[in-house]
């Protein structure tokens, strides 16, 4: 199995995670003060792995255009985390989970349109078959 796979399967894991444990973080605060002390631990754990796993002479390969589109995913990111918590703190963590994972389906078609990737029948299906699994669950009976 490719590395990156395995990199991508253990993200997936602690994804799920992820929702369930901040959904009992939140009770009896607000999802905004819940995001902020979330993202601080971010903060602070990635900028400790960065500390370990980044040269310091790989800072200097930084260009204003990496700035520009990772400042820009930040800001996406940032509003992502904001209105995923506002729902977390008032919905179903599994129905909110599997809307937020149809952002495969829009990061498949922003990357065909601006990365040029190829979007396959199978990838076609495969979110096709997404959106139906989304309306399947979000739907109240």
């Amino acid at each position: 199995m490719d590395k990156w796979i395995t990199y991508a399967v253990i993200s997936m894991f602690f994804a799920g995670f992820t929702s369930v444990i901040a959904k009992i973080g939140l009770n009896g605060i607000s999802g905004e003060l819940g995001l902020t002390i979330r993202t601080l631990f971010v903060f602070g754990f990635v900028l400790m792995f960065a500390a370990w796993a980044v040269p310091m002479q790989e800072l200097s390969t930084v260009t204003g255009k990496n700035l520009l589109w990772l400042g820009l995913s930040g800001v996406t990111t940032s509003l992502s985390w904001i209105f995923y918590y506002k729902a977390l703190k008032v919905g179903d963590v599994a129905t909110i989970a599997l809307i937020d994972k149809g952002s495969v389906v829009v990061a498949m078609l922003l990357a065909w349109v601006l990365l040029r990737e190829v979007i396959t029948l199978r990838m076609a299906i495969g979110a096709a078959l997404i959106v139906a699994g989304l309306l399947v669950i979000a739907k109240k009976p």
